[in-house]
């Protein structure tokens, strides 16, 4: 089963974390949490586990109004929020690596028809989101 929608794109790390956080935005998604994976590995595992991951960022997206309606259909997709957009390049890689949530998988997991529309709804904003990555 694939969960994620995946891109690389031929951008520094730094620069597509920047045109990531612009992309979410145009679709109407703020970031609600930002874990430092390297940061959170050297604090608890050492500089050596930060170093072989490399630069890996997870960034907690929500469009509040998607939530909302997720929420009114179906409390229980709490557990699913905020939609999780990671952006990871790995030591001595040429290419940086964007992967969002799947939303789809929201209605694997809910059978409400509520849930169904906000999923579609949240997996055409985020698509646009990625295909905007090449052109901002």
């Amino acid at each position: 089963m694939t969960y994620t929608h995946t891109m690389t794109v031929d951008l520094s790390y730094d620069e597509t974390v920047a045109r990531t956080r612009k992309a979410l935005a145009a679709q109407g998604f703020g970031v609600l949490t930002e874990i430092d994976i390297p940061a959170t590995f050297e604090t608890k595992l050492g500089p050596e586990a930060a170093a072989d991951i490399g630069d890996y960022i997870i960034l907690g997206a929500c469009n509040p109004t998607l939530a909302q309606q997720a929420l009114t259909a179906d409390p229980a997709m709490g557990a699913l929020l905020p939609c999780n957009v990671v952006i990871r390049r790995a030591p001595e890689a040429k290419v940086t690596t964007i992967q969002a949530l799947d939303p789809q998988t929201m209605v694997q997991l809910s059978n409400t028809p509520a849930v169904t529309e906000v999923a579609k709804d949240a997996e055409q904003r985020l698509q646009a989101a990625l295909t905007a990555l090449k052109t901002l």
